[in-house]
């Protein structure tokens, strides 16, 4: 599976002071960083973690939908 195909939404916050990488179709999968850039790697990184303790721990990792519905 290729974690990239999973949408990743990057956002500035003001609160973190840092932009923000959320992976909504898989839950909490969040990650910062000081630029775009910085917090997409991070949140590839976070995807690739998730989907391996999903494994170990038998959860069905769900498949990339791309452009969510609602957006």
């Amino acid at each position: 599976m290729n974690n990239a195909k999973y949408e990743i939404i990057i956002f500035w916050s003001s609160e973190d002071n840092c932009f923000v990488a959320e992976v909504p179709e898989l839950k909490n999968v969040m990650a910062h960083g000081d630029t775009h850039e910085e917090a997409l790697a991070e949140a590839l990184q976070a995807v690739n973690l998730w989907i391996e303790v999903a494994k170990e721990n038998g959860v069905e990792v769900p498949e990339p939908k791309g452009k969510l519905m609602y957006a």
